[in-house]
């Protein structure tokens, strides 16, 4: 049997509520288990102890006057990845959603091949990467965030993935020496970012926050 990757939705527009319960029923491997308007709504059908969805999908702008980046917190405390939905790409709100703990960022104008494609890469670890992020990060001048080199960034990406140090420097065809002189660079810019990254995982958390993808 293949895995279904469960669902959750935070959105106080019942229109839209129910339009996404018809919607994912035409996505088979997906299945909408929880909707509710508010985060604290949601979280109160998920007591402490019980598994979350694997994904929920949160509507950036709440009518109780949540904040978005607490809401986003809120959640992936909880244990569930977060996909942020909206009505627009705004750039500032994408690069904040996504340093707050976000998975991804999608307008509510895709369609659901693009949003289902999304939620599956959210639930196997990835960061769902989208025309609205790239724009967000192409434009993006904060000081936080690096400015790496492209082979910096190309040992940064397969070491964070998983590769072993060795196997990123082979597939680069360089030196482990070398490439982990690259590693050591991409870390010390974090560092000086004021964002240090010591370990794998962080590594890797900061490839998900950045939106980082191959050049």
């Amino acid at each position: 049997m293949a895995h279904v990757t469960t669902v959750g939705l935070i959105d106080d527009d019942r229109m839209l509520i129910d339009g996404m319960r018809s919607w994912l029923r035409g996505a088979p491997e997906l299945n909408l288990e929880t909707c509710a308007s508010t985060v604290t709504e949601y979280l109160a059908a998920h007591p402490a102890g019980e598994a979350p969805v694997d994904v929920a999908l949160l509507d950036l702008v709440l009518r109780d006057g949540s904040a978005p980046t607490d809401n986003i917190r809120r959640l992936r405390e909880a244990g569930s990845r977060v996909l942020v939905i909206s009505t627009v790409p705004d750039r500032a709100r994408i690069i904040e959603s996504l340093r707050a703990g976000a998975d991804g960022y999608l307008t509510k104008d895709n369609d659901l091949r693009t949003l289902s494609a999304a939620i599956l890469d959210i639930a196997a670890g990835h960061c769902a990467h989208s025309p609205e992020l790239a724009f967000a990060w192409a434009y993006d001048s904060d000081p936080g965030r690096p400015r790496l080199s492209p082979r910096e960034r190309q040992i940064l990406l397969d070491y964070a993935s998983g590769m072993t140090l060795k196997s990123a420097a082979r597939r680069a065809g360089i030196t482990v020496n070398t490439a982990k002189d690259y590693l050591d660079r991409v870390k010390t810019k974090y560092r000086e970012a004021g964002r240090p990254a010591y370990t794998k995982i962080d590594l890797a958390r900061r490839v998900s926050e950045d939106g980082l993808s191959p050049i």
